[in-house]
Parts: C-alpha cells; structure tokens; sequence
C-alpha cells in the first residue's frame, strides 16, 4: 500500500523518518487507526506471527489508561495532569476524560514525535487548559524545566502524571530516571503507568521474551519486558492503589486493573503481558 494512502503527502511533517518505525504509530495500527506508515504496520505483523491477538496488549493498554484517567478525576479529585508519551489522538484522550468533570482542569502532553506533535496542536488549538509539549520524556528535568509545564502546572498542588505504555522503551535504569519526575511531585499526586510485563510462568515467558525480541530487533528497536517486581520498584516508598475490590496493593494486569463489569470469558494469552500500577505520593 502507498504511504499517502495512510497519511496524505500533505500531512506528513518533514521531519518523519518513514524508513524507521514509530512507537506512536505502531500503537496507532495496533488499535486499528490511520495515522501509520508500512514500516509500522510491519512491526505489528512481526508481533502478530508470535502472538496472534497482538492487537489485545493495545486495547488492554488503552482501556486501563480510561478507567485510570476516570479515576483520577472522580474519586481523587486530581484536576492537573501532565501525560508523558501521549501519543496520536483517539477517542478518549486523557483531557476529554477529565475535562468532562472539571472543565478547567489542565492537562499538558509531552511527546517528541513529529507526527504526534502536528496532530496534537491541530486538535488542541481550541482548547485553552490543554497543552501539547515537545520534549524527550526520558529526560525529567528537560519536561519538568518545560516553560509550558511550568506556566501551566502548580507542582505545590497535587499532579496526576502517566507514562503509559513508555517505559518499556527506556533500556536504563528505570527506577532511577523516574526519580527525577516522582520527587518534584507534591504530596497527594498519582504516578500511573503501564509497562510491558513478563508473567513469569513456563507457559507465558518464552513468548513474553519473543516478542521482546521482535520490538528490540525491529526497526523501532525497544521494547523492554519487566517483571512486576521491577515494576514495583519504581514507586518504592508509594502507596499502590489496590487493583480491585479485597486486592492486595501490587502491580496488576491492564485487563484486571478495576474493570468496568464482569469478565465473561478467560482472559488470553495475550493480556498477560501489560502491566499497571497506580501510585499516590504519601
């Protein structure tokens, strides 16, 4: 298929590389949107040949990051959110989430993707409590030091900050680079993230790992799988929002993680492989 066939010659920012894979857009075609290119949707298909229902880790991904977001803004009363790796739009970004019960709550996006970037400010421009930044979200102080995250964001008030579905792409020490954002937060803010997770099972890790390899192998080249116990590290000394009802505070399951109603089938394969946490700041 022609790339202009997917996003038109037009719309496709000068600065794309449409040789090399994007997180972005690989996320985009997972979850059956337009805005990727072939080298992209190569990827998926790789992911698909070791686990068929590749496109489940998405949905699971994203329906964990709604009910997260929803929380957010109903129970803990949270009205500032800085989303790091937002990604291109969908239905139900985080700022239609929140801005539905707290219309003046603000929300700014950190992403570095060209093509993110040209979406992103097309669909905020008339929206005047969110905001759309273009930074590395591996380097906290470039985000945090943002003039848009500083004039936008009071770090004296609680913040929700989300890396969801972006860690998995950070290969050094994941803990300590997160200290960099999780220590400027304010007493009562929530960290949320989701992260590639390896169930640790014989039935489940070898599979787990095969897909490492397609991420890290491909042209996007990462794609990390982390243990729970590697997940729970990063928000030592937090307190884990238990994920659900007599559950016992840990990382969970993006498919278990306060689910919207009953589940009424098993859960596959492949929704063993995203994690979740959801932490406050004591």
């Amino acid at each position: 298929m022609a790339e202009e066939q997917v996003l038109g010659k037009r719309s496709v920012p000068v600065e794309v590389d449409q040789t090399k894979a994007s997180i972005a857009r690989v996320y985009d075609a997972a979850l059956g949107g337009k805005d990727n290119y072939a080298v992209d949707r190569e990827v998926l298909e790789q992911a698909r040949a070791v686990t068929p229902a590749i496109e489940e880790l998405a949905w699971a991904n994203r329906n964990f990051l709604v009910r997260a977001v929803r929380f957010l803004a109903i129970h803990a009363g949270i009205t500032q959110y800085l989303d790091c790796g937002s990604g291109l739009p969908t239905a139900e970004n985080t700022h239609q989430i929140v801005q539905r019960y707290h219309p003046s709550a603000e929300v700014v996006y950190v992403d570095n993707d060209p093509v993110v970037l040209a979406h992103g400010n097309a669909l905020l421009a008339d929206n005047d409590s969110t905001h759309m930044v273009d930074a590395d979200i591996f380097e906290p102080a470039q985000v945090l030091g943002h003039s848009t995250v500083t004039e936008h964001l009071d770090f004296d008030r609680p913040i929700a900050l989300l890396q969801v579905s972006t860690l998995h792409h950070y290969t050094g020490d994941l803990a300590d680079m997160m200290r960099g954002y999780l220590d400027a937060l304010a007493p009562g803010s929530y960290f949320v993230f989701s992260h590639l997770l390896d169930p640790e099972t014989p039935e489940l890790t070898p599979t787990a790992r095969q897909l490492e390899q397609v991420a890290l192998n491909s042209s996007m080249g990462s794609g990390t799988f982390r243990t729970r116990k590697e997940m729970e590290r990063v928000v030592e000394g937090w307190e884990i929002v238990p994920p659900g009802p007599n559950e016992a505070p840990r990382a969970a399951l993006c498919d278990e993680w306060w689910p919207d109603g009953p589940k009424l089938r098993p859960r596959t394969a492949t929704e063993h492989f995203f994690g979740c946490i959801v932490a406050r700041k004591p």
